[in-house]
């Protein structure tokens, strides 16, 4: 599950500063490995060297990745972990992969399927992909997301604003 996206270099060693997901979540910071998707898709599982919190983002040592360089080279991958590895979920809670893919209704209506979550300054979104083709972004907040299925893959929605 990814976790983070690489945003750039961070000084001349190779560490790299981290666009975090959820800008709380410290589970990067306790671990031994992290599972690198570069941008054309490829996945590698490399070991840390180390992770420290700098204001609201991580920044990460890679193994092997040892200048400023190699660490530009890096820039836009994924940095993630295994499912099986994140915290576990209280009552009402949901990770965003288990919702990506879903089904996205009005009713008994077919709208289209979730594509992803945005976080955005003022709310988080998740963009449909709608059976038309088209995307919509749909703020995630109660007044208009009624319910979330993850065991169905289901989200229905109260309501959606004609686009």
């Amino acid at each position: 599950m990814a976790l983070a996206e690489i945003a750039r270099p961070h000084g001349v060693r190779g560490e790299v500063r981290l666009k975090l997901f959820n800008e709380d979540s410290d589970v990067l910071l306790d671990r031994d490995d992290v599972i690198v998707r570069l941008p054309d898709g490829k996945e590698h599982v490399v070991s840390l060297d180390g992770a420290r919190r700098a204001d609201k983002t991580i920044l990460l040592k890679l193994h092997s990745v040892d200048d400023r360089d190699r660490a530009e080279e890096l820039r836009g991958a994924t940095i993630g972990v295994m499912r099986s590895d994140l915290p576990k979920l209280a009552d009402g809670e949901l990770y965003i992969c288990d919702v990506e893919g879903a089904e996205v209704r009005v009713g008994d209506a077919h709208i289209g399927v979730v594509e992803r979550f945005e976080e955005y300054p003022t709310a988080s979104v998740i963009v449909i992909k709608k059976s038309d083709g088209t995307f919509i972004d749909v703020p995630f907040v109660a007044s208009i997301v009624e319910r979330v299925d993850v065991e169905a893959r289901v989200v229905i929605l109260s309501a959606l604003e004609p686009s």
